[in-house]
């Protein structure tokens, strides 16, 4: 009885040695993992189907177009992938489809709101809450690319939009640009100004406005709904982006006519949105890879940009398309109307004045460089 006794007390004892050490490795570890992590620096997304618990910084990023669409919808692959290299997997950017998480046209107000970090998106998209957001974005007859690009970084551009988006408590970072989209994807002909009165046509921007204002019938729709319209004839004609993503997305087979020059957007800029507090809680150098990484993806945006887009419009016969001219009496007063357009944007919201007046001014000193330091060409 005695050593049964014995064996009892020292089971007994191990036992309960066995719950101290579980209960004060239990303990140890809520010490040292918050209950509430923020979103914004969790470490358990998954990346390619495997939980990353490697990584500083490894955001759910959604985008506004697919990735499926070349130029505009592979440039935030391109920079998820950079940064997640360049970072040894310290920042992970999981990308996710227009609508898997977020709908397309309200990513900035999933980042204000922090239901997300951060996302990838065109600031147009905001013109029915921040009126001076298309100017950011787009504007018709407005800078070409790299105008764009010298008066965000060194023409006051970047402080001005920063200024603007900190009321909507989200931090914005250049992140992407094109040059000119094409003037839109037609099932008949535009010689005149009359072809444009009572015309059906998805449109985007300011340029939308000018549009409505010639007479027009304007829609927005996602990138991903276009085709069926123009199939099924909802729409008579569509601008999207530049030639080589039209014709992906199969704009080429029921629109005969693609015209141009782009002249409600010179240019397209893209930007990744990043929810203010977040951004302000990282590091000082993880707020720099964002930002190398958005500069690199910029440069590298415009020249696949710029590329892609010879080859495709050289095929357009194989499609039975062609590639047009619009008319110069219509471009000038596609011309006249944006400026007065903008003019009354101006007046109404003291933002779009300052931003626009901004613009104005940059491009007015750029013009004596620009007018003399480039050689004529006659094509």
């Amino acid at each position: 009885m005695a050593t049964s006794s014995g064996k009892g007390m020292s089971n007994r004892a191990a036992l309960l040695a066995v719950l101290t050490a579980f209960t004060v490795g239990l303990v140890g570890s809520l010490a040292v993992r918050p209950t509430h992590a923020p979103p914004a620096v969790a470490s358990d997304y998954k990346t390619d189907g495997q939980i990353n618990r490697a990584a500083r910084i490894a955001w759910r990023l959604p985008i506004v177009f697919q990735t499926t669409m070349p130029v505009l919808g592979d440039n935030p692959v391109y920079l998820a992938r950079a940064i997640k290299k360049a970072s040894a997997g310290a920042i992970d950017l999981q990308i996710f489809e227009p609508g898997e998480i977020v709908p397309a046209f309200s990513i900035t107000d999933a980042v204000r709101d922090g239901k997300v970090a951060a996302g990838y998106t065109w600031l147009g998209y905001d013109q029915g809450k921040i009126p001076a957001s298309p100017l950011i974005s787009a504007v018709p007859f407005g800078m070409e690319p790299w105008e764009y690009s010298a008066w965000w970084y060194d023409g006051g551009g970047q402080e001005l939009t920063e200024a603007l988006y900190e009321r909507y408590n989200i931090h914005p970072i250049y992140c992407g640009v094109t040059g000119p989209e094409t003037a839109g994807w037609f099932r008949r002909r535009i010689d005149s100004l009359e072809d444009v009165q009572g015309l059906k046509i998805r449109f985007a921007g300011l340029g939308g406005r000018v549009m409505e204002r010639l007479g027009a019938s304007v829609t927005m729709l996602p990138g991903g709904e276009i085709f069926q319209a123009l199939e099924k004839g909802a729409i008579d004609a569509t601008e999207f982006a530049l030639p080589v993503v039209d014709q992906s997305l199969g704009f080429n087979r029921v629109a005969p006519y693609n015209y141009y020059p782009g002249w409600h957007q010179p240019f397209t800029s893209s930007h990744l949105v990043v929810n203010l507090e977040v951004w302000r809680a990282l590091a000082k150098s993880d707020q720099a890879m964002l930002e190398l990484g958005c500069t690199a993806a910029v440069t590298r945006n415009l020249a696949q940009a710029e590329a892609t887009q010879g080859e495709v419009i050289a095929g357009f016969g194989d499609f039975g398309v062609s590639a047009e001219i619009l008319p110069e009496p219509l471009l000038r007063e596609l011309n006249r109307v944006s400026d007065e357009i903008l003019q009354e944007e101006a007046a109404r919201d003291p933002d779009f004045a300052e931003i626009l007046a901004s613009q104005l001014a940059f491009r007015d000193q750029y013009t004596q460089w620009k007018s003399r330091a480039y050689l004529p060409r006659d094509f």
